[in-house]
């Protein structure tokens, strides 16, 4: 006698719900699906204990004719595809025709449906996997579903499910999710006789998206919702980085309209959020991507949450440059914002190209290395510097104009600032340390009453400076506060970063040559290395051993230490973590050297130093968050000041 044998159709039916029928959530995806798969324009959704006690689905769709009702309840009965070659093209949210059968077996299910061009509907009852009847009946256009005592006849199953308020979340998000993949369907949610979701077609994806994750504020916007070319796009909306929080955020994703869950996909957006996004926070927000049908597989998961690309490389790319360009049309806006013009067009050209602007924060090749003893006899400035200006980097390009001698006049407090809250610059006398060249004659500076207060460039009123780390401006909207060090350590990334990629990094060669001990690891990470380290700015040879001598490093990090800079260097080529991606690997390294190289915080900065870093900020290309994430800059408008205050 034969051991195999075939499964009768019921319990067939019963393993296959084990597949697609999880929990209540499932069963109201499952429905959803088959409803707007029917064009309806409004779908209601009422749930009584969680879903297992009732789940009611009504829609306005096509409907069925008793026909097509008793074809639904069969296994593989199906309108959506009729050959092999339809599943390389689907273009519907179901297509199996597993779903009602699949419930149909494991709850007491009825079905009434009724076409446009019928003068009555059909009615169906099923229990546990049988019909029990089917005749006529009146309805309105359209289908309901009610799906009661779910898992009755499967007590195993009932039992693995959580809380009632566990179950509902899960319900809960899978209306959310299909309401905001079809923002011109009306959708309601009814538990226990209670409305808790109702979304009218009028709102945009925008709005919906605010009601459903409760955040009233600005969205960093992707793509063109309205678009229809080209085929293959992204659009939707993102929180901005600066308002998200430590932890796991939520981040929607669509293909096509279905819900997905897809790590290459979050990982695009990630990319794309690079520098902005803060270590520990994750995007949040919603995004949908276009694609022909015939370029993505929706056959591989029973429930569907899954898809499978045929170029996930592509992929990846459309979504990152399309969060990447979002997020310079945001640098636009927050230029327009802050410094009330937008950015001239001539800050496409190479830094490299750019005219010389007073600076004083970048290296020159020639700049005093941090250590005594690579000290040597220099000329001595007409002016002397203080302490703070030592540690300080300049450029060749953008030289620095020392501050005025003791017996000019100092500059004096900007307007409010009688009270001493803000430092001004005072020279220091001459400290013992020995004074870094600079690159051009000194000329006589001129009195600190005579510069501008509003240079062209940025056209902030600066206030002053707050604990030697914040800038307090003001500007049209109201009151900036600006972190020295993280805007700083951006400007110098996106140069040291420009500079790397185009093979041309600045070299600060050292007056006295540095040698350095290494460990055995440390020296198979040089030799594995030596090219990427030599095309950073390094110059580093052998000296028997474990030794090694730096004889140059970056001019953009010249004010770090040598040693310490080559050992954070190796550490990221050796770290585990960066292993796979070269990519991030070279942009934390360039991050660290950047933030080595920054002004610091504790760091006094003259009016003439804060109109440089401003107007170097009101032309850059990226320049509200450092490169590790944390936010440059804080705008609070009247409304802000005037709810503190309760002015409101």
């Amino acid at each position: 006698m034969s051991k195999i044998r075939i499964l009768p159709d019921q319990l067939a039916n019963q393993i296959a719900a084990g597949e697609v029928v999880e929990r209540p959530a499932s069963v109201v995806k499952e429905l959803l699906e088959n409803s707007l798969d029917a064009g309806a324009s409004r779908i209601e959704v009422e749930i009584e204990g969680g879903g297992t006690r009732l789940i009611r689905i009504i829609d306005n769709g096509e409907g069925m004719d008793e026909d097509d009702v008793l074809l639904s309840l069969e296994r593989h009965g199906t309108s959506k595809i009729h050959t092999d070659k339809d599943l390389t093209a689907i273009g519907t949210l179901g297509f199996r025709g597993e779903a009602i059968p699949s419930i149909g077996s494991v709850s007491k299910m009825t079905i009434i449906s009724r076409r446009a061009d019928a003068e009555l509907g059909t009615r169906a009852e099923i229990q546990f996997g049988k019909l029990q009847k089917v005749h006529e009946a009146g309805c309105s256009v359209g289908t309901i579903f009610e799906i009661k005592n779910l898992f009755g006849n499967t007590p195993a199953r009932k039992k693995f499910l959580r809380t009632v308020r566990t179950e509902l979340n899960h319900i809960d998000e899978v209306i959310k999710n299909y309401a905001l993949a079809n923002p011109e369907i009306t959708f309601s949610l009814t538990v226990n006789g209670k409305r808790t979701i109702y979304l009218d077609n009028t709102l945009s994806l925008e709005e919906r998206l605010s009601q459903l994750i409760h955040y009233n504020g600005r969205y960093i916007c992707i793509g063109d919702e309205h678009a229809t070319t080209p085929e293959r796009r992204v659009y939707g909306f993102l929180i901005p980085p600066e308002k998200l929080h430590t932890g796991p955020a939520r981040l929607r994703l669509f293909v096509n309209g279905r819900a997905i869950k897809d790590r290459m996909m979050t990982h695009g957006v990630a990319e794309g959020l690079r520098g902005f996004l803060m270590k520990g926070k994750n995007p949040a927000g919603l995004i949908h991507l276009i694609l022909p049908p015939s370029e993505i597989d929706v056959n591989v998961h029973p429930a569907k949450h899954e898809v499978r690309f045929g170029n996930s490389r592509d992929i990846h790319y459309l979504i990152s440059q399309a969060v990447a360009s979002a997020m310079n049309n945001e640098q636009r806006r927050l230029q327009t914002a802050m410094f009330g013009h937008n950015k001239p067009t001539a800050t496409t050209v190479p830094v490299e190209r750019e005219q010389p602007v007073e600076n004083p924060f970048s290296p020159v090749p020639d700049i005093q290395d941090r250590k005594t003893k690579n000290a040597a006899p220099r000329p001595t400035p007409m002016f002397p510097p203080s302490p703070q200006m030592e540690d300080r980097q300049f450029s060749s390009s953008e030289p620095f104009i020392p501050e005025p001698p003791h017996d000019l006049p100092a500059e004096p407090p900007h307007p409010g600032n009688d009270i001493g809250l803000f430092e001004t610059c005072e020279p220091v006398p001459q400290t013992e340390r020995p004074v870094a060249a600079v690159s051009k004659p000194q000329e006589p500076a001129q009195p600190a009453s005579l510069l501008p207060k509003a240079p062209v460039g940025h056209g902030l009123q600066i206030v002053g400076q707050f604990s030697d780390l914040y800038i307090f401006c003001r500007n049209s909207e109201g009151l900036l506060v600006i972190d020295q060090h993280a805007a700083h350590e951006r400007l110098l990334y996106e140069e040291l970063r420009q500079q790397y990629l185009g093979n041309n990094v600045a070299r600060q060669t050292l007056l006295f040559p540095e040698t350095v001990e290494l460990t055995l690891f440390q020296v198979q990470l040089v030799e594995k290395h030596q090219e990427e380290i030599d095309h950073m700015g390094f110059s580093l040879r052998e000296f028997g051993g474990n030794s090694f001598i730096i004889s140059a490093i970056p001019a953009l990090a010249g004010q770090a230490n040598p040693t310490e800079l080559l050992n954070d260097v190796l550490e990221q080529f050796g770290s585990e973590s960066n292993r796979r991606d070269s990519g991030d690997r070279i942009d934390t390294i360039l991050s660290t050297m950047a933030c080595k190289a920054a002004v610091k915080a504790g760091t006094t900065l003259s009016h003439r130093e804060i109109d440089s870093l401003l107007n170097r900020m009101a032309r850059a290309n990226l320049f509200s968050h450092c490169p590790h994430g944390r936010p440059v800059v804080k705008q609070f408008n009247q409304n802000d000041l005037k709810k503190w205050f309760h002015r409101t």
